[in-house]
């Protein structure tokens, strides 16, 4: 199996301005040299991290799922990144994951961060997809889900690339590049963290850190503050022999998921 391409935005995010935002990504995006498989934006990138959906959340065929496909489609990548989503009464923070054919996917983040009441403003999602991409599993989280173990628990390795895209706070930044490579080496993959930088509009600040770990926890990419568009090439033969060499997994305990 090839290499995978996969290239990660970290940036600054306009607060409750998707039209801003996705100018901003438009050019971004658009200045990604060499080929690429997947571009991934951080948590809700078309608002910030807002606990008022209902000034500016949209439906499936609003603004930033609109462009997430234009963006696939032009780079001929998957494109991903949540988005704070309005459907049938309720408000949905969710990843979604356009392909260049004009399909998506979705996830719902599960664990809703309740320091910031967003368990009061929506609704959690339950299921766990695992999307194929060039014959790698990949499977999709939000943020807090970080957080818990079970939740992102590879059972019989059911993926080969955890992606954890976050709005996740400077003051705790030292858990969060903690918890990417703990997660990493006990799922025996690879593990992309991809956050955002600057202040949202409730005086909240993100200094970024996204990374790329790999199955040994050990970095192959990671940016501290500031704005990037990097692109990283993942193998899976070497995952593969890693996991030949050393199967934990076959030691997992067994659990069932409420």
């Amino acid at each position: 199996m090839r290499d995978l391409n996969v290239t990660i935005i970290q940036t600054d995010l306009a607060w409750h301005d998707a039209e801003t935002n996705c100018t901003r990504l438009d050019g971004v995006i658009r200045s990604i040299a060499g080929p690429t498989d997947l571009v991934l934006l951080p948590e809700m990138f078309s608002t910030g991290f807002t606990m008022e959906p209902a000034a500016c959340a949209e439906g499936m065929d609003g603004i930033a799922v609109k462009r997430l496909l234009e963006w696939a489609r032009e780079k001929n990548a998957d494109a991903a990144g949540s988005v704070a989503v309005r459907e049938e009464g309720r408000f949905y923070n969710r990843l979604v994951w356009a392909r260049p054919g004009g399909s998506v996917i979705t996830y719902d983040k599960r664990h809703l961060f309740r320091m910031a009441g967003e368990e009061k403003v929506y609704t959690a999602g339950g299921a766990r997809p695992v999307i194929e991409l060039n014959g790698w599993k990949i499977r999709p989280f939000i943020c807090y889900d970080l957080r818990f173990p079970v939740w992102s628990r590879n059972r019989n390795l059911e993926y080969d690339i955890a992606v954890y895209v976050a709005n996740w706070p400077e003051k705790r930044a030292a858990h969060w590049r903690a918890l990417l490579r703990a997660r990493a080496i006990e799922n025996q993959c690879y593990v992309i963290g991809v956050n955002r930088i600057g202040a949202d509009g409730n005086g909240v600040s993100y200094c970024g850190d996204s990374a790329v770990i790999d199955f040994t926890g050990n970095t192959l990419f990671e940016k501290g503050n500031g704005e990037c568009a990097a692109t990283v090439a993942l193998s899976f033969g070497v995952l593969a022999d890693y996991r030949r060499a050393f199967p934990a997994w076959k030691d997992a305990d067994e659990f069932v998921l409420p």
